[in-house]
């Protein structure tokens, strides 16, 4: 079976680079200033721990800190927001948001569940 591997753009470590060499002036301008460092560094962290990976017996939802995994069980549908953003609505109430999950990716999504999940974006096309 596919698994999909739904990542947040690695160019947003390119701007934190960007920020972190833009910093240089403040950084040593006054005592304990260089702690504006610490902003590039959660940028990037954030950058490659945020995940959603998708595979045959669930989801598996990565944050900076903290994670959860969810079978295909205890989910009850998708719903997309106002922003294209995808969210799992749980079988027992509640939902949980699935980071770089967005509109455009439905069908990846729906192919890597099994056919557990309907292309929504697919049915919405035709």
């Amino acid at each position: 079976m596919p698994r999909a591997v739904f990542r947040v753009s690695p160019l947003v470590v390119l701007f934190a680079l960007f920020l972190g060499v833009c910093a240089i002036p403040v950084a040593f301008g006054a005592p304990y200033l260089w702690l504006i460092y610490l902003v590039p560094l959660g940028i990037v962290a954030w950058t490659l721990r945020t995940r959603t990976v998708v595979d045959a017996e669930g989801m598996q939802v990565r944050r900076l800190v903290g994670g959860r995994r969810v079978s295909w069980d205890e989910v009850g549908g998708l719903r997309v927001d106002r922003r294209n953003t995808v969210h799992a609505v749980l079988a027992g109430g509640g939902e949980i948001a699935l980071p770089a999950v967005h509109l455009r990716d439905l069908p990846a999504l729906a192919v890597a569940s099994g056919g557990r999940l309907p292309d929504l974006a697919g049915d919405a096309s035709e």
